[in-house]
């Protein structure tokens, strides 16, 4: 018999059998770590495995989804600007990245609150300039009631790139990148076109009055 039999036999074990899958927070950080040294690769790895999730971070903050994505999109331009801020001894990455993300959305609503107030400002300086006068109560019916039958003939006679851009502006609450987008426009005709839309209407409803 042979001095060995009966013995069990013990195979050394390799060091791959003790490793562990890598944590997602884990893979996260190194993914991280990649991109504050500029690698485009671990930008694009990162994008694809949070992208989803931060995209709902973005929903949730701005409420429409178109403008959600343009959100997400600021938001990994920031990651990839400030990637080497991040550390993960003070948050996990997903927190992180959400905070982000959600700065960046907070940033437009703000953006957005404060065009949609100039364009309307202006608007309404056309209007009360040129039709309101000197009424004392300037939410009298009778008075919005002209206004928006002046505003409604003087619309009708600027041509109809301008009515169409100067509508959408303001009547739709458009702005000025999201109406070059829709009418395949350079921004700077965009801006012109509204511009020469309400010195137009200016001088129309001035003329009306």
């Amino acid at each position: 018999m042979h001095p060995s039999a009966g013995l069990i036999r013990i195979t050394p074990m390799l060091d791959n059998d003790f490793m562990k899958p890598e944590s997602p927070d884990t893979q996260l950080i190194r993914l991280l770590d990649r991109v504050a040294r500029a690698d485009e690769v671990a930008l694009r790895e990162l994008y694809d495995l949070t992208s989803s999730r931060l995209y709902g971070v973005a929903v949730r903050v701005v409420s429409n989804r178109d403008w959600a994505e343009d959100v997400l999109q600021e938001g990994f331009l920031n990651i990839w600007r400030i990637a080497k801020d991040y550390q993960a001894s003070l948050s996990p990455p997903m927190a992180w990245m959400g905070l982000v993300v959600r700065s960046r959305g907070l940033d437009f609503l703000r953006r957005r609150a404060s065009e949609r107030a100039d364009r309307m400002q202006e608007l309404d300086e056309v209007i009360s300039d040129t039709v309101a006068g000197d009424s004392p109560n300037p939410l009298d019916m009778t008075i919005a009631s002209e206004q928006a039958w002046v505003l409604h003939q003087c619309l009708s006679q600027l041509e109809n790139k301008q009515r169409e851009v100067v509508s959408l502006a303001y009547m739709r609450d458009m702005s000025h990148g999201e109406l070059a987008e829709q009418l395949k426009l350079p921004l700077g005709t965009v801006k012109s076109w509204i511009r020469r839309g309400l010195e137009k209407l200016r001088g129309c409803m001035a003329g009306v009055g």
